[in-house]
C-alpha cells in the first residue's frame, strides 16, 4: 500500500487530504497518471503542473524525477506551488503557505538583531535570513523551503522551529550553530529574507523595511562559489541527468538530512 498526501489545492480533486493506493510499486509518472484518471467526474481536474512530488520527504526531481520508483509503504506528498511577484518581490505559494523572498542590502546594524526585531514585531510570520550567495535562485529557494514545510506537515522537522529547519537545510548541516555560522546573516553581506505567513502580514513587513530592500532579481551567478563551498565535483554533476544538476544535488542533500 502506498500513501499519497494531498496538500493545498491538490486535495480539491478528491475531497480528501490522503489516499491509499493499492500498488506494490509505481513510478512517479504512472502515479500522476493514475491520480489524474481517478478524479470523480464532478470534481476539478487534478493539475500536475507546478507541483512538487516528495517521496518519503525527498523531492522526486532530486531523485530520478518522474522515473522515481515508489514502493509499498512509501509516503508521497503532492505539494502545489503557485508563482507570483515582480522584480522587487518573489512571492509563491507552497501548499497553503504564502512565501516571499526579500533581498536586503548590507545594513549597518547587527543583522541578527534586525532578524530578531522583525520576529518580535511579526510573531505570526516565519522569518529566516540566508546569505544571498548560498542561494542559486528563486527555484532553488522554493524547493528547499518546500522540503521544510513538508517536514513540518509530516512532523519530521530537524528542529522544533520551521525557520531553523530551513537554515539547516540551506547549510546542509545537522548542527544549528554550524548552520548559523555558514549561511546565517552577516553585517557585511547581502542577504535574502525568507518570510512565510499571511500575505497582509508579509506586506506590512515589506513596508516596514522598504528602505533596505533591493530588487530580488536577477540573482547573481553563485554556482562556482556554491560548488566550492559544498565540495561538489564535475564528476558528481555529470552523474545527474537534468537541466539543473547543481540545484538537484543541493536539494537532494538537503532532503536527506537526518536528526
Amino acid at each position: 500500500m502506498i500513501t499519497v498526501r494531498l496538500l493545498g489545492g491538490a486535495k480539491r480533486s478528491f475531497m480528501s487530504d490522503k489516499l491509499s493506493i493499492d500498488k506494490n510499486s509505481i513510478s512517479v509518472h504512472d502515479l500522476l497518471d493514475y491520480l489524474q484518471n481517478s478524479v470523480p467526474k464532478d470534481k476539478p481536474a487534478f493539475d500536475i503542473r507546478n507541483i512538487l512530488v516528495a517521496v518519503n520527504g525527498a523531492d522526486s526531481s532530486a531523485l530520478q524525477g518522474n522515473e522515481t520508483l515508489i514502493k509499498d509503504g512509501d509516503i508521497v506528498s503532492i505539494i502545489p506551488v503557485i508563482h507570483g511577484g515582480s522584480r522587487f518581490r518573489a512571492i509563491f505559494k507552497i501548499s497553503n503557505y504564502i512565501v516571499e523572498l526579500i533581498r536586503i542590502e548590507k545594513v549597518g546594524a547587527d543583522p541578527i538583531q534586525l532578524l530578531e526585531s522583525l520576529r518580535a514585531k511579526f510573531p505570526n510570520l516565519i522569518i529566516q535570513g540566508i546569505r544571498a550567495k548560498y542561494i542559486l535562485g528563486t527555484n532553488h529557494a522554493k524547493r528547499i523551503i518546500g522540503i521544510s514545510l513538508a517536514a513540518a506537515k509530516a512532523g519530521t522537522l530537524l528542529s522544533n522551529k520551521i525557520e531553523t529547519d530551513i537554515l539547516m537545510r540551506f547549510a546542509q548541516s545537522r548542527q544549528i550553530s554550524d548552520a548559523i555560522s555558514k549561511v546565517g546573516l552577516k553585517n557585511d553581506e547581502g542577504s535574502i529574507l525568507i518570510v512565510v505567513g499571511q500575505k497582509y502580514l508579509i506586506d506590512n513587513l515589506v513596508s516596514d523595511i522598504h528602505n533596505i530592500i533591493k530588487p530580488i532579481t536577477p540573482f547573481p551567478n553563485n554556482a562556482n562559489f556554491i560548488k566550492k563551498e559544498f565540495t561538489i565535483t564535475k564528476k558528481e554533476l555529470g552523474c545527474i541527468l537534468s537541466k539543473e544538476p547543481l540545484e538537484d544535488i543541493l536539494v537532494e542533500r538537503s532532503a536527506v538530512l537526518l536528526n
